[in-house]
């Protein structure tokens, strides 16, 4: 758009009269029809808006990356734990955008948080004090081990922060080549370093540079204490300058499979790094934020991490990250170490402020163990009913996985597909592991309608009519 700038200011002299000058709506009047005579068309093609199901789909397969294979739900509203699409249908979400929606859709004091902080301000890069974001990293340092946080936008940017933060301090204790030991069937994110930390090799394919993926990590069996100990002791006494920075685990295997993790393993690990210098940093990113039942995962493992990682539910589906890090490891970075533009701004933390509140004054965590247990007696009442379809329940509060049998003759993908047509959303957690993960504040009703849905889609499974509505 172009202004002719002379032209207007002469304009609007030599029509805004003294009198007229102070008279607001007047004025504004005569400002707004002197800038539409002097704006040219535009040149920039404007959005659509439309929500028609066709026309979304049509434009996802012209314009969007295929990095995600989709459902067929066009979703249009939600309200509590239900989604409705935009033909009207409702569903029970125990998805909660992947672990994300603690407090489910449309939440009020997540919604005005959001609407207050908007009127204020949003957005000012962290060149300055941001008062939301001092307050979220007190509420998480005394609700915590940290002594300090640092705030990004989501968990691979979590972890990625504590993967150079674990590489800063291997570096000041004289460590050239440092080391960080993950599990198998960990999942750390999508970012090369912490795509490197993932244990997993279907997810590097395709990514290596001569067949290598990012250097400097090694892995061992989750849950495997002799083979944690040994890759210690080989790392640590190998060539000069090798050594461990830190050992990264998931306080909870979500991706994995739903596997928790052991508290000897978890005692061991931290004996491990505590003997050597090194750290012990664990990945909270999906089991944080009071999913397990008590506010962190960790708090399950009875072990106190050096390092620990948050994203998904801290801001109740409002993109953030946090890199919480206690002692030495809180002192490490300095200014100019790392950095995010977006990270900790004012709208982000608000809403962190605003599932904190929830979390603090509704005493959410005790819904989560009712409800957490509710649904795993539920889920095993199922699986003993139909063995040959679903085997062992496990997990912790609200983040809990069913496991399908080989005999079942179909993944966890498809039967999340089957739970779907009775209009409950399930989502996979690898090939054979039913996930459920509502929102922390779902009810008791919700629960037992969810086992309904489910055992329905269960039972037209094991009938074999799985293409029919359950």
């Amino acid at each position: 758009m172009k202004f002719t700038i002379s032209a207007l200011t002469t304009a609007l002299l030599a029509s805004i009269g003294s009198a007229d000058a102070f008279v607001v709506g007047k004025q504004q009047s005569v400002v707004a029809n002197h800038l539409a005579a002097t704006v040219e068309k535009s040149e920039v093609i404007p959005p659509p808006s439309s929500k028609d199901e066709e026309t979304v789909k049509a434009e996802y397969d012209s314009n969007v990356q295929c990095t995600y294979g989709r459902y067929p739900l066009t979703i249009d509203k939600g309200q509590g734990c239900k989604l409705w699409t935009t033909d009207g249908k409702e569903y029970l979400d125990f998805v909660s955008g992947i672990a994300t929606c603690a407090l489910g859709h449309a939440h009020p004091v997540l919604t005005k948080a959001i609407v207050d902080q908007m009127n204020e301000v949003h957005h000012v890069s962290n060149l300055y004090f941001i008062p939301a974001q001092a307050n979220l990293a007190k509420w998480l340092c005394d609700n915590s081990v940290a002594d300090k946080a640092f705030f990004c936008n989501s968990g691979a940017e979590a972890n990625e922060a504590a993967i150079k933060l674990a590489r800063r301090h291997a570096s000041n204790r004289g460590i050239t080549k440092p080391v960080i030991i993950t599990a198998i069937s960990s999942f750390h994110g999508r970012t090369l370093s912490a795509l490197s930390a993932t244990a997993q090799p279907k997810y590097h394919k395709g990514f290596t540079y001569d067949g290598e993926m990012v250097q400097g990590f090694e892995y061992v069996p989750y849950n495997d204490i002799e083979a944690l100990e040994a890759k210690v002791n080989e790392i640590n006494n190998s060539e000069e300058g090798r050594g461990v920075a830190a050992v990264m685990l998931e306080a909870l295997q979500g991706e994995g499979g739903i596997i928790p993790g052991d508290k000897e393993f978890f005692a061991k690990a931290r004996q491990l790094t505590t003997d050597c210098g090194a750290l012990l940093m664990c990945d909270e990113v999906q089991v944080g934020v009071g999913r397990s039942g008590k506010l962190w995962g960790y708090e399950n493992l009875d072990i106190e991490p050096d390092v620990f990682t948050s994203a998904k539910a801290l801001g109740g589906g409002v993109p953030i990250g946090a890199m919480m890090a206690r002692g030495e490891a809180a002192n490490t970075f300095g200014p100019g170490d790392h950095a995010s533009t977006y990270g900790g701004n004012p709208l982000a933390c608000s809403a962190g402020l605003a599932v904190a509140k929830v979390i603090s004054e509704e005493n959410l965590l005790e819904n989560v163990r009712e409800r957490g247990e509710q649904l795993s007696s539920g889920l095993e009442a199922i699986a003993a009913k139909y063995p040959n379809i679903l085997g062992e329940v496990r997990g912790w509060g609200l983040l809990k996985g069913v496991v399908i049998q080989d005999s079942a003759g179909c993944t966890a993908g498809e039967l999340v597909g089957d739970a779907m047509k009775s209009g409950l959303l399930l989502v996979p957690a690898g090939t054979n592991v039913c996930r459920f993960v509502p929102p922390l504040i779902v009810s008791e009703q919700d629960i037992n309608n969810a086992l309904e849905m489910f055992e329905q889609a269960v039972a037209a499974r094991a009938a074999g009519d799985s293409d029919a509505k359950p």
